[in-house]
């Protein structure tokens, strides 16, 4: 008997803000600017992408393309997709 894979989506698995959180932190703490977009593109999925087009006044294409793993979203529209999902971007002290 054969087995039944299934396509899994990580943003299935984002249903509370503290999970966002965490997942947002690991693609930050990366330092991956492709592992970044596509973070947000996920956490952009989870919430609705439709919602958050309407929320930073993008198009639900752009923010596809934006936010994927070949994407590259320029500090304008990262800055409006956080804002749309309800984080910011803080600065720390990186450790030597």
């Amino acid at each position: 008997m054969a087995e039944k894979l299934y396509d899994y989506d990580p943003a299935d698995a984002l249903k509370s803000d503290e999970a966002i959180e965490v997942f947002l932190s690991d693609a930050f703490e990366s330092g991956d600017a492709r592992y970044i977009a596509k973070a947000l593109g996920v956490v952009a999925r989870a919430k609705g992408m439709t919602k958050i087009a309407r929320e930073t006044g993008l198009a639900r294409e752009q923010l596809y393309k934006s936010l994927s793993e070949n994407g590259n979203p320029t500090l304008e529209t990262t800055l409006a997709v956080l804002k749309a999902i309800g984080f910011e971007i803080t600065g720390k002290r990186h450790a030597a």
